[in-house]
């Protein structure tokens, strides 16, 4: 039982190191080598570095914005999750150091990761991030800044992580355009690298956590129903219905169940009867057993604590 938890242990922090890398790859080997600057305290930190003309790295001036949030979340994360979070925080600034002087990784002229489609150079800076920061969540950390905030936004209240990190990206982007240096298109290469981060980042902590909702008319909707619950173990719910065009009574199964059981199932439904009619849906957010906590907010988790 030791060995195991150590060998997790281990794994959580050889994934932590490699996502910061990946996450100090996105900024040093393609953002800031072409000026750019997008959301997140990073991308204050860049805009800070462009205003005092490199005076002040990004790296410096992300460890020392990062201290007080840090602070904020060991006391609502837990010591855990702030100790995680330093460690990334401390390792990617590290990562950032050791990038920036290994210039033949940058996504400059001359080097073999140029890219001439100036358009391109955000996208793929923001799914590299998305890459970093989601791996960096689901083991249970954060590199700060507002993933820290959008964290505990997410752990608290029914708000995406994408959502979350779009608002706060976005006012942090538009800094950009008070440098007298910047124009309008500055502004949207940081947009093209959020909207990017935006897409994948549910993606890389989620996983296969997207769900689907299935309606199911079939006179056979007992042995499909029974196939739901006994193999599958999962719940089902019959609906009385009733057809208007032949006003004859029917049953209509309704199921929730994740992306990766549903190819499965549909398989199963159509060896049972070929001449099932069913309607999907996808849902992104199903609370509930066998699904996601729900998140009702801080205070209602407090009085709740308080109550029992």
């Amino acid at each position: 039982m030791i060995s195991k938890k150590v060998l997790k242990t281990i794994w959580e922090y050889l994934a932590l190191t490699v996502a910061s890398f990946i996450f100090a790859i996105s900024w040093e080997c393609f953002m800031i080598p072409n000026g750019m600057s997008a959301g997140g305290i990073m991308g204050l930190c860049t805009v800070i570095q462009y205003a005092t003309g490199g005076f002040i790295q990004a790296q410096y001036s992300y460890i020392a914005i990062n201290v007080i949030l840090i602070l904020v979340a060991v006391l609502a994360m837990g010591i855990g999750f702030g100790f995680k979070t330093l460690y990334c925080i401390a390792l990617s600034s590290l990562a950032m150091e050791i990038v920036s002087g290994m210039t033949f990784l940058h996504c400059i002229p001359g080097e073999f990761f140029y890219v001439r489609e100036t358009l391109l150079i955000p996208v793929i800076a923001g799914v590299l991030e998305a890459l970093g920061i989601g791996l960096v969540i689901r083991h249970g950390g954060s590199t700060g800044g507002t993933d820290i905030i959008a964290l505990m936004i997410n752990k608290y209240w029914p708000v995406s992580l994408s959502t979350a990190f779009f608002v706060l990206d976005f006012a942090v982007v538009s800094l950009l355009l008070l440098l007298p240096d910047k124009v309008f298109a500055d502004a949207c290469y940081g947009l093209v690298e959020i909207v990017t981060f935006m897409l994948i980042i549910d993606i890389v902590v989620s996983g296969k956590r997207s769900s689907y909702q299935l309606l199911v008319f079939s006179d056979k909707y007992e042995a499909i129903a029974d196939h739901i619950v006994c193999k599958m173990e999962r719940g089902v719910t019959v609906l009385k219905a009733q057809g208007w065009y032949t006003k004859k009574d029917k049953n209509v199964l309704v199921i929730l169940i994740s992306q990766k059981e549903f190819p499965g199932l549909s398989r199963i439904i159509k060896e049972i009867d070929p001449k099932a009619f069913m309607s999907v849906s996808p849902t992104h957010n199903v609370y509930g057993e066998g699904f996601e906590e729900i998140k009702t907010g801080i205070h209602k988790k407090k009085k709740k604590d308080a109550a029992d």
